[in-house]
């Protein structure tokens, strides 16, 4: 049996792997870009967080998130790092269930896929991007500028829009709504956002643990803790990136309230204050040794306290004014980044058109589609990669016959 894989990124790589298993199998994978898993070489900041310990107890988004159950269960966390050890790599185990390869470089989790797929029974196409595909009593005919492949089963992981720099396209969604799929709407997740407040530019690069919260028209629609960081056009970070999703969507006022100390009452912040009034300090270095100096200057600056004021001469009600807006400082938002910068995309090809159990089409038999192309995302910290291994190992045993 042929086995066509149109994409060769994490979910495509793991369907060829899957499929490969039947010796008899053929396989050929279609990759558009000159090299297989260019997204995944930058995923986690070039360190690639390919799993998390937490994600089998969910984390995902979609119409239906409880269609990632029977993937995420046949494969699971556990089966995905016993996998990877099987193909060479060792991972480690980091704060918040966040699993990296130990050698902290993106490059070996595809190295080590990119090994592993010099299998005699399969073919790597790079280069061939897919003009058409086409339905035949045989199987599937996939034409490229140069090449046309011909394939009894046909497994589609193009990945989704996000990071179009990295490979990010339309083409997945195109191919699938050309079959019949219907598609929802896309938007970027996992991404960036910005703000008019224009003191970010003054902060950029500076980084700091917090508690952040998003409102929209005074209402809570997302929160988490990590780690922050400003740019010259709004807030970033990994803490961001778990409140990002649908943030600044469909009108209204966007709010990001940030805890700059979750783990300290703002009684004990107001104590540490007043004993800074016996120092010769001025008052810019109020929080000096509490937070980054120049978040401390800005926020002092922001309460319409003068630098320059020594500490000794504040008020209980300027001190206090300043503890409160350590405990919830809010900074306007007004869109997210776009889907360059974003990591995923929320949003993708209908779920209920495909079996979640084998990831083929019920509209078309024979047709399979996995990973991002799919309207399935998950939150930060390897949710997503664990679901392209998931979904990708899923579609190439079933397409493969091997279950």
């Amino acid at each position: 049996m042929v086995i066509g894989i149109i994409g060769a990124g994490a979910s495509g790589m793991a369907a060829a792997l899957a499929a490969a298993e039947e010796p008899a199998n053929r396989v050929i994978i279609m990759e558009r870009q000159a090299r297989v898993g260019k997204k995944l070489s930058a995923t986690g900041n070039g360190r690639c967080n390919l799993t998390n310990i937490h994600s089998d107890k969910m984390g995902y988004h979609g119409q239906d998130p409880e269609f990632v159950r029977p993937a995420m269960k046949a494969f699971d966390v556990q089966a995905t790092m016993d996998w990877f050890l099987s193909l060479g790599l060792y991972t480690v185990v980091e704060d918040w269930g966040r699993v990296y390869p130990y050698s902290d470089q993106a490059n070996s989790v595809v190295d080590v896929l990119r090994y592993a797929l010099e299998k005699p029974n399969i073919q790597l196409l790079t280069g061939f991007e897919v003009q058409k595909v086409k339905k035949t009593e045989q199987g599937f005919r996939v034409e490229g500028m140069e090449d046309t492949v011909f394939c009894d089963k046909l497994i589609v992981a193009c990945g989704g829009l996000a990071g179009t720099k990295l490979g990010g396209s339309m083409s997945g969604y195109k191919l699938l709504r050309s079959f019949g799929h219907k598609c929802t709407k896309l938007r970027p997740s996992l991404v960036q956002l910005k703000s008019s407040w224009p003191l970010c530019a003054s902060l950029k690069g500076v980084r700091a643990q917090c508690k952040a919260e998003i409102f929209r028209d005074g209402v809570l629609h997302s929160w988490s803790d990590g780690e922050l960081q400003f740019t010259e056009y709004g807030l970033s970070g990994p803490v961001i990136f778990e409140v990002s999703r649908d943030a600044c969507q469909g009108g209204g006022d966007w709010v990001c309230r940030l805890d700059f100390l979750p783990g300290k009452e703002e009684s004990w912040l107001r104590a540490q204050l007043l004993r800074r009034r016996e120092t010769h300090w001025k008052a810019e270095d109020l929080l000096t040794g509490i937070l980054h100096n120049r978040l401390g200057r800005v926020i002092v600056q922001s309460v319409g306290i003068s630098g320059y004021v020594p500490i000794a001469q504040l008020e209980d009600e300027e001190i206090a004014a300043v503890c409160a807006a350590v405990k919830g400082f809010e900074v306007n938002l007004t869109e997210p980044m776009g889907m360059d910068s974003a990591q995923v995309t929320a949003g993708g090809i209908v779920t209920e058109e495909f079996d979640p159990a084998t990831m083929e089409s019920r509209i078309v038999p024979g047709l399979y589609a996995c990973g991002e192309v799919l309207d399935i995302d998950g939150d930060c910290g390897g949710y997503n990669l664990q679901w392209a291994w998931s979904s990708g190992r899923a579609a190439g045993l079933h397409a493969g016959g091997k279950l």
